[in-house]
C-alpha cells in the first residue's frame, strides 16, 4: 500500500510553525516576508512547504519586495505550487503595499524639500518600466494644490507641453511648479533634453508670475534635484 504524500498545507503545521498562529499570539512584526506570503496563499506543493516556497521566490529578488511587486502573474506562475489565483492574491497584496506608501506621503502637503517631493512622487513613478512627466501645482505656501501626469512615453523619452503646464496653473491658481519625471534606466544624471524643457517651463512661466521652484529627475531608490544642484 502506497504511503498517503504529506501535506505542506498550513493547518497541518505544528503549532508552533504556523504564521497565521503566529502573527496571532506574537504579532505581526515577527514574522519574516517570507512567512507573511505563505499566509497569502495558504499552502506550497507536495515537494515543499508554503514557507519555503516563498523563501524561493523572495530569493529569486534578492528578498527585495519592491522588486517581487514587479513580476507579472505570469513570472509568479512559473514557480511550481503558484498558480493564477495565488499570483493574483501576491500581486493584489503588494499593490495594497503600494498604495498605502502612496497615501502616507501624499499626507505630507507642504514642500519643505526636495526628499518631500521625492517622498510624494516615487510610489508614482519609481517602479515604472517607462518614462513619464508630472507636474506638481503649489500655492503661495508651498503646498501641493493639484498634480498631474503630463506625458506618458517610451525609455527615450516624453514630449513636454508648456502650454499645458501653465494653462493648468492658471485654472488651479498655483503660484509654483515643479517637474518631476522618471528614468527607467536608474540613472540620475540629467539630458539636455531635461535641462533645455527646464529652462524654456521657468522662462515661460515667469512671464505669468509662477516660479519654476525644482526639477526631480526619480528613481526607484533616490532622486536628482536640480534645485539642490544649482542648475536651475
Amino acid at each position: 500500500m502506497s504511503e498517503k504524500p504529506t501535506s505542506f498545507s498550513i493547518k497541518n503545521w505544528s503549532q508552533d510553525d504556523q504564521p497565521r498562529e503566529k502573527l496571532r499570539d506574537k504579532g505581526k512584526s515577527t514574522l519574516s516576508d517570507a512567512e507573511l506570503v505563505a499566509i497569502l496563499i495558504g499552502s506550497g506543493s507536495k515537494e515543499e512547504s508554503a514557507v519555503d516556497l516563498c523563501k524561493r521566490i523572495l530569493a529569486s529578488v534578492d528578498n527585495n519586495l519592491n522588486t517581487l511587486g514587479k513580476l507579472s502573474l505570469k513570472q509568479l506562475q512559473s514557480f511550481k505550487g503558484i498558480g493564477e489565483a495565488k499570483a493574483i492574491t501576491i500581486a493584489a497584496a503588494l499593490e495594497l503595499g503600494r498604495r498605502r506608501k502612496l497615501e502616507d506621503a501624499v499626507k505630507q502637503e507642504k514642500i519643505k524639500s526636495s526628499r518631500d517631493v521625492y517622498d510624494i512622487m516615487q510610489p508614482i513613478l519609481g517602479e515604472l518600466s517607462h518614462e513619464e512627466f508630472w507636474i506638481l501645482y503649489l500655492n503661495n505656501s508651498n503646498k501641493v494644490m493639484h498634480k498631474q501626469q503630463l506625458s506618458k512615453g517610451g525609455i527615450t523619452g516624453t514630449l513636454v507641453d508648456v502650454r499645458l503646464v501653465l494653462k493648468q496653473a492658471l485654472e488651479v491658481g498655483a503660484l509654483a511648479l515643479i517637474l518631476c519625471h522618471n528614468h527607467p534606466s536608474g540613472t540620475l544624471k540629467p539630458s539636455e533634453a531635461d535641462k533645455n524643457i527646464t529652462q524654456k517651463m521657468k522662462t515661460a512661466a515667469l512671464s505669468l508670475d509662477i516660479k519654476v521652484l525644482d526639477h526631480l529627475i526619480i528613481t526607484e531608490k533616490a532622486y536628482f534635484s536640480f534645485a539642490d544642484e544649482n542648475i536651475l
